[in-house]
């Protein structure tokens, strides 16, 4: 990795750096907590992974964390799997999250909007009266602390309400988006037996309505384990029979009561996207998850009152939970329910502009699509509200980042972050008093300690390896459900390295103290002992006009050779023949190396990804192996199951 000094594509000014609020508390941290008061960003992280406690405990002063029991220590134990924090401490993530109600009763909390784009608020003050009258209503159904939670809802208030009353009494959440099929939403579901299920009827998905009836009533015939369902009718129908309505149980003027749980009492499942099997269920925690998302979106992500937070995501995935956060910070969060370019590309970029959106949160795949469209975002909407622009799901190209900075600003704040579901947080991303390098990520996080080690355990820097993290964020999972002896839990992270977190990815941190995502270290191509991302070739192929999408796989083969194929997803029109093939060989020489040349181009019909929108390489390196496609690949997890008889055709021909 070159370690040339680039240029910066975007630097803060000092009156941005000034007005930051990781600058406030870096020297609030000095003056009351022995932070380095000078050297920036580079001395606050250093001390808040070397001081892991006094850096943790300072966030939790800062933010004025109410624990309604003090804790004895911030740890009790530090190893990895197990850490134990704040024991002895109590809590409730709801009554953090509904705070703002107080001071600012008819601002927004939330801003509701659907495919016609007209934003709706709920104001603080109704969005506490619904938890209030929700979370009475779970009481009287018999739902206590530790129970489970279920919603089969999209991106609507009404599942930020039923999250915030689930936690207020302390039960635990769980949810998925309705365009998962019934089988998907059982795999999840059937391992931590909820006791309610709320459900839409249907939704609405691309200027079309979609009946979800079936599915639920697949549902309640599959989980024995649930007391109520709750029936939120967003295409008008009745309620089925034996089902409660929404509006009958969020209709008291009841002040909530906040369950006050144990610090590391469970808040949520989440799921992992269980593409070669189940999906693990993971549970994090409600003390982990809120001191967690303060530090993140509070410092990280600078938010506060008067911002605005559009986040587009589903219910199905991480970012949801990570977007209802951001009412911690007395945030107005903005939910939008629908297709991410419909009824144009330009689709998300409309919404932040009715929203005003100051932190606009997409997918690098949603960025990329929009450059190939030719969309104009400065040209066609008002965006002088926002201020940054974050990307998640896959690396950022720099491409990407290019086209960002001409394309709406060149005075943008473009956030590439990287985490993952089992932290509900980044590892590193957004700072936003740090410049931002072209194809990178700014930096680690406050409070995690990552890395970048070889295969003994050495660090590295300027040079690729393992992306490890080795000191316990309070987000990392408390456990997986089902899983008593923590051994899929510990086989999930830990077996490489012992003690210390490996999250499967490679990455590069700079000697500037930047981050570089590479893409999956378990799908990683390995070409005479030379290791490549995939991320790197999907930049370089997918800027030719003629590629919609495209998939590497690097595959060892029996007789010790090596066969990495590309897979091109062509656009309309577009045909793979000799001209074509010379320019995506030329294009991956020229541009990466020689190495990365694959050793075929093959178009296929569609590339396939998982429910959460990430292409799926190590199932179809499984499939290409010769797995079986019923071993090979959980068929609830994909979102379109018939790419994979291409793959699996493919195999058995070579075979």
């Amino acid at each position: 990795m070159s370690t040339a000094n680039p240029q910066p594509l975007w630097q803060p000014d000092p009156e941005r750096i000034a007005q930051a609020r990781i600058t406030e508390f870096q020297a609030w941290a000095a003056e009351h907590h022995g932070a380095p008061a000078e050297g920036g960003y580079a001395a606050l992280h250093q001390w808040s992974v070397e001081q892991l406690d006094t850096f943790w405990k300072a966030v939790t002063d800062w933010f004025d964390v109410r624990f309604s029991t003090p804790w004895t220590r911030v740890l009790g134990d530090r190893s990895m799997p197990g850490a134990e924090w704040f024991p002895g401490a109590t809590l409730n993530y709801a009554e953090h999250a509904l705070r703002a109600a107080a001071a600012r009763p008819d601002e927004p909390a939330l801003l509701h909007v659907d495919e016609t784009h007209e934003p709706r608020p709920v104001t603080w003050a109704e969005l506490r009266r619904q938890v209030g009258s929700l979370a009475a209503e779970l009481r009287d159904l018999g739902v206590r602390p530790g129970d489970r939670v279920s919603g089969y809802l999209p991106n609507i208030p009404e599942a930020v309400v039923a999250l915030l009353a689930t936690a207020a009494v302390g039960a635990v959440w769980t949810s998925c988006a309705p365009d998962f099929g019934a089988r998907s939403v059982l795999d999840r579901f059937q391992q931590v037996e909820p006791v309610v299920l709320f459900t839409v009827d249907g939704y609405r998905y691309g200027g079309k309505e979609h009946d979800r009836r079936e599915a639920v009533a697949e549902l309640r015939r599959e989980l024995p384990t649930l007391r109520a369902v709750v029936h939120v009718p967003l295409l008008g129908t009745e309620a089925p029979e034996g089902a409660l309505e929404w509006s009958a149980l969020t209709a008291a003027d009841t002040e909530p009561v906040f369950e006050q749980v144990p610090f590391g009492h469970p808040l949520w499942v989440l799921y992992s996207s269980g593409t070669t099997g189940l999906p693990k269920a993971i549970v994090q925690s409600q003390g982990g998850i809120l001191v967690e998302h303060l530090k993140q979106l509070g410092l990280h992500c600078d938010l506060g009152p008067g911002d605005r937070f559009f986040w587009y995501t589903s219910t199905g995935w991480m970012m949801w939970n990570f977007l209802v956060s951001g009412l911690l910070t007395g945030t107005t969060i903005v939910l939008y329910d629908g297709s991410p370019g419909y009824p144009d590309t330009g689709a998300q970029w409309r919404i932040a502009e009715r929203t005003g959106a100051t932190l606009y949160g997409t997918s690098a795949a949603y960025v990329m699509a929009c450059r190939k469209a030719g969309v104009h975002p400065s040209r066609d909407f008002d965006l002088s509200r926002v201020k940054c622009v974050a990307t998640t799901g896959s690396p950022l190209p720099p491409d990407g980042f290019r086209w960002l900075h001409d394309e709406v600003r060149d005075d943008l704040w473009i956030a590439s972050v990287s985490g993952g579901t089992d932290v509900c947080s980044c590892f590193a991303g957004a700072v936003p008093t740090l410049p931002v390098y072209t194809g990178e990520l700014q930096a680690p996080g406050l409070g995690t300690d990552l890395q970048s080690w070889d295969p003994s355990g050495k660090p590295l820097v300027d040079e690729v390896g393992e992306l490890v993290v080795t000191n316990p964020m309070p987000s990392m999972p408390i456990h997986f459900w089902n899983d008593p002896d923590g051994n899929r839990y510990h086989d999930s992270y830990f077996d490489t390295y012992p003690g210390v977190w490996r999250h499967g990815d490679w990455i590069t941190l700079t000697s500037r103290g930047s981050v570089v995502i590479h893409g999956r270290s378990d799908s990683t191509l390995n070409r005479q002992g030379v290791r490549m991302g995939s991320a790197d070739i999907y930049e370089v192929v997918e800027r030719l006009p003629e590629i919609k999408e495209s998939l590497v796989i690097g595959i060892e083969q029996p007789d010790g050779g090596y066969w990495m194929p590309l897979f091109v997803h062509l656009a309309p029109d577009a045909v793979l023949d000799d001209a074509l093939l010379t320019r995506i060989k030329q294009a991956i020489r020229e541009q990466l190396s020689p190495r990365h040349v694959p050793d075929e181009v093959i178009a296929v019909p569609g590339i396939p990804h998982t429910l959460t929108g990430k292409r799926i390489e190590v199932p179809v390196k499984r499939l290409l192996q010769g797995t079986p496609l019923e071993k090979a690949v959980n068929p609830g997890s994909i979102d379109n199951l018939t790419l994979l008889g291409f793959y699996e055709e493919l195999a058995r021909k070579r075979a």
